[in-house]
């Protein structure tokens, strides 16, 4: 993270802009603290205002209860507002890159009054050398950081890393596996592998030096239970999303290989060619009474970057999608990213289910919880927003990516029940997302892609939180678009909003004071007359010694 934005609006994170009028909110300790919206008793030192005063929560509004058939807003449950650490804060393992800058925007989100930060946890660093050690240190750095700020922490378990950044895809030593056996890779229709992206089909089988991928992951994640087990007990850690794919995201990898998969907007194409995949599909073809289904993919799939016609299986009229050999390859396809993610989520379940702090969205978002010591924390997993083509009636993108349910219903469905069986909350990337023209000519559709995700979780009844897809540099259509998808009329509410992420470009100029002027917008209050300006003295002394510390580090 470059220290030198950040001295600059830091200084002004510290200082209310004119008009911008805050009610102080005195901690345990006696002294002012800015606004923050907590579902838990704060610790000590922090200040907590009630559930339901004014502010981020009563801007965003609640979450509701899973098993709550009304899908009816709980008015004591407000979202809670996070902003996202740096990709690369540890890349290592052992220590904190720019531990001085991170924890000034630690300190910094404080003082704007969000209620904690994401933490990105990879695999590949926690565990980068052999499958019997793993290293937390510069996790446990940052937490420590998090938790002397009196914030909240929600951590991300990747158990694939992000191309870029600094930060393996895999932990090495299983990486070297694809030197031997490269099908544990995805692979396309041409052969070309996506190196880092572990097929679905081998989470059951000891490829891995004699362990299956669903073993080591479990590991991952009892290794992390076990180090940060006092962060659960004291309720610093109150979420925790679980990674079902890569760039921690329960889908195909249908772009190109070595591609932005965050910039990529075609139609994509199927990954089905592992040999591991490929046998579970012809045993699929072989059980359903038609060998010859089994032998491939679709003879007649686009490439990444053709259009839905330029083929014949994704045609408007008359293409193989709508065959009964399509709705077999489709439904296939579609359930082994379902069945992926249960297995995962399982897992992470069993993992987390006794501790404390109990990993499990399953006990509702009530408001009996609020004034108890701790409370369960929140497991959720993150889809993708695939608005692209989503005009088109088979959906292509979204089909290639994994999401598909027969007879044109809603393609979100099965991963939503899913999701609701674990108790498991989906994050929503995309809430900035607005219409454009280029997106218009690729068949996009956000605003119906968002009424249908939040259709299949009201019906299955898994409760939805929000992302931006990318940081927002203005403060016009793209930060009123979030306010617009959180403020629905719809009853289906998120229950938190993680704003990615920082670093730089967060810190610059062209965008912190329109990330402030949106936080401005929801931080609902004024300045105490007598105590505000001794509270804006604080927060301007704190922020000055972070600011320093970033510029000496």
């Amino acid at each position: 993270m470059e220290t030198a934005p950040m001295l600059l609006l830091l200084q002004r994170a510290a200082a209310p802009p004119s008009g911008w009028r805050r009610q102080a909110v005195r901690g345990q300790d006696g002294r002012g603290a800015p606004n923050r919206v907590a579902f838990r008793r704060a610790r000590q030192g922090g200040g907590c205002r009630d559930l339901r005063a004014a502010g981020l929560g009563w801007f965003f509004g609640g979450g509701g209860d899973h098993n709550n058939k009304n899908h009816e807003v709980d008015e004591f449950a407000p979202a809670r507002l996070f902003v996202g650490l740096p990709i690369d804060s540890v890349t290592d393992g052992a220590t904190v890159n720019g531990a001085a800058a991170v924890a000034a925007g630690i300190r910094a989100v404080r003082l704007l009054g969000a209620d904690g930060v994401e933490l990105p946890v990879f695999w590949s660093v926690a565990q980068p050398e052999s499958p019997d050690r793993f290293s937390w240190a510069g996790y446990r750095a940052v937490a420590d950081m998090v938790r002397a700020e009196g914030l909240s922490l929600r951590v991300s378990l990747r158990a694939h890393g992000t191309p870029g950044g600094g930060v393996p895809t895999l932990p090495a030593w299983v990486s070297g596996v694809a030197a031997d056996d490269p099908d544990i890779f995805f692979t396309d229709r041409s052969g070309a592998r996506h190196e880092g992206c572990l097929s679905f089909a081998i989470d059951e089988l000891p490829v891995l030096h004699g362990k299956s991928p669903l073993q080591l992951y479990e590991a991952f994640f009892r290794s992390f239970a076990a180090a940060f087990e006092d962060f659960f007990d004291d309720s610093t850690i109150t979420d925790v999303t679980v990674g079902l794919g890569v760039h921690g995201v329960l889908r195909y990898p249908s772009y190109p290989p070595g591609s932005d998969a965050g910039k990529f907007t075609g139609v994509g194409e199927f990954q089905c060619y592992d040999k591991y995949m490929l046998a579970q599909l012809r045993r699929e073809a072989e059980e359903a009474g038609n060998a010859m289904w089994g032998l491939s993919g679709p003879h007649d799939a686009p490439r990444y970057h053709e259009s839905p016609n330029s083929c014949g299986f994704f045609r408007e009229r008359g293409g193989s999608w709508e065959t009964p050999y399509g709705d077999f390859f489709l439904s296939w396809y579609a359930g082994q990213l379902v069945g992926h993610g249960d297995r995962v989520l399982g897992v992470a379940s069993a993992v987390f289910g006794g501790k404390p702090a109990e990993l499990s969205a399953k006990i509702p978002f009530m408001h009996w919880w609020h004034g108890a010591q701790s409370r369960p924390a929140e497991l959720s997993a993150k889809i993708p927003f695939m608005h692209w083509w989503h005009g088109a009636q088979s959906r292509p993108a979204e089909v290639a990516a994994g999401f598909y349910k027969s007879n044109r219903k809603n393609g979100y469905s099965p991963v939503a029940k899913m999701f609701a069986r674990h108790g498991c909350t989906m994050v929503v990337p995309g809430m900035d997302v607005c219409m454009n023209k280029q997106h218009h000519s690729a068949g996009s559709s956000p605003d119906q892609l968002l009424v249908q995700i939040k259709n299949a979780c009201r019906r299955h009844g898994a409760r939805i939180a929000g992302e931006n897809a990318s940081l927002v540099m203005t403060h016009t259509s793209s930060f009123s678009r979030i306010r617009s998808n959180i403020l629905t009329t719809e009853l289906m509410r998120p229950c938190h909003f993680t704003y990615q992420r920082m670093g730089a470009d967060f810190f610059s100029p062209d965008h912190f004071p329109h990330f402030m002027e949106f936080v401005r917008s929801v931080v609902c209050g004024e300045w105490n007359e007598d105590d505000g300006p001794a509270d804006e003295d604080r927060a301007m002394a704190a922020a000055s010694g972070s600011a320093k510390a970033a510029t000496e580090a």
